[in-house]
Order: C-alpha cells, then sequence, then structure tokens
C-alpha cells in the first residue's frame, strides 16, 4: 500500500511547536498535535508550500525558529499558475474570504498537486464543516478533487499504516 500525501498547513506546525500553555483547549490541542507530528512524518509523505514557509517564518523570532527546525526535511510542493486560479475561485466563489486568500491557496496547493489530505486547525476558512462542500465543489468544478480536509486528530487511524 502506497503511502498517503499529507499537506500539513502552518497551524498545524505552530502547535507542534509553541511553548507551553496554561489554556486547557490549546493544551490538548497541542499534545495531539504533538503526537500526531512525532509518527506522521514516518507514516505519510509529508508537504509543505512556500505560503507554509513564509507564514511560519512570521512573529517572534524564537517562535518561527521552532517552526521553521520543524520543517527541516519536508518538501515544498510549488505555487503554480493552476493553484493561484483554483485559489482565486474559492475566493471568488465565497469558499474563502478574499481577506484570507493564503487559506486560499493552502486548500488550493493540495488540490492541485493531489494531496490525499489537507491537515489544519484552521477551523475558520480550511476545517470548517460549513464550508468544506463549498471547498469540495469549487475544486471538483475546476477539475481537481478536493483532499479530505481534517484535524490531526481527525485523520483515520487506518489510514496510518500500522503495523
Amino acid at each position: 500500500m502506497s503511502r498517503k500525501k499529507v499537506y500539513v498547513e502552518t497551524t498545524v506546525i505552530s502547535d507542534a511547536t509553541a511553548l507551553p500553555t496554561n489554556d486547557l483547549a490549546l493544551v490538548g490541542r497541542q499534545v495531539a498535535t504533538r503526537e500526531w507530528w512525532g509518527k506522521a512524518q514516518s507514516k505519510y509523505d509529508i508537504f509543505v508550500s512556500p505560503i507554509v514557509r513564509r507564514e511560519a517564518e512570521k512573529g517572534d523570532s524564537e517562535a518561527a525558529n521552532r517552526r521553521m527546525n520543524a520543517l527541516t526535511g519536508i518538501s515544498d510542493l510549488p505555487l503554480t499558475r493552476e493553484a493561484g486560479l483554483l485559489a482565486q475561485s474559492l475566493v471568488n466563489r465565497k469558499a474563502v474570504p478574499l481577506r484570507f486568500r493564503e487559506d486560499a491557496l493552502h486548500i488550493a496547493i493540495a488540490a492541485v498537486e493531489g494531496m490525499d489530505y489537507l491537515v489544519s486547525w484552521n477551523f475558520k476558512h480550511i476545517t470548517n464543516a460549513q464550508m468544506i462542500p463549498t471547498i469540495r465543489q469549487v475544486c471538483a468544478d475546476a477539475g481537481y478533487k478536493c483532499p479530505e480536509i481534517c484535524t490531526p486528530q481527525m485523520l483515520p487511524e487506518e489510514d496510518q499504516n500500522d503495523e
């Protein structure tokens, strides 16, 4: 069985590398993300994009260094013209707000490059149950299969190739 291809969006990298917090909701997310990230690279073919790298470099320099270190050795998918056009369609059809075009680019890159999964903690614009049907339809109308959009916790166990 071939390994599944997973596009990892910036929020996952941020949670995997964040300092401990007292926010109980975030603690659970961080722990789940760290556990998933620790196994993911041996179970899946993991990809990011120039958008993820650009977002990971922003903010506090120590946090940015942790995020960039976590991305060492992770393969990049290209930001192609096709992905740009699909992202624009996602914005035009209100699947993602114009103000958050980078989120549309994450989805578009993952779809154009044939990813099996897009893993994200961005519930506003990516892992949004109300918008996922629209996202899927926009991708399909453009001739692309939308990757399964999920959080690290939602990624099906049977797809993790456990032996």
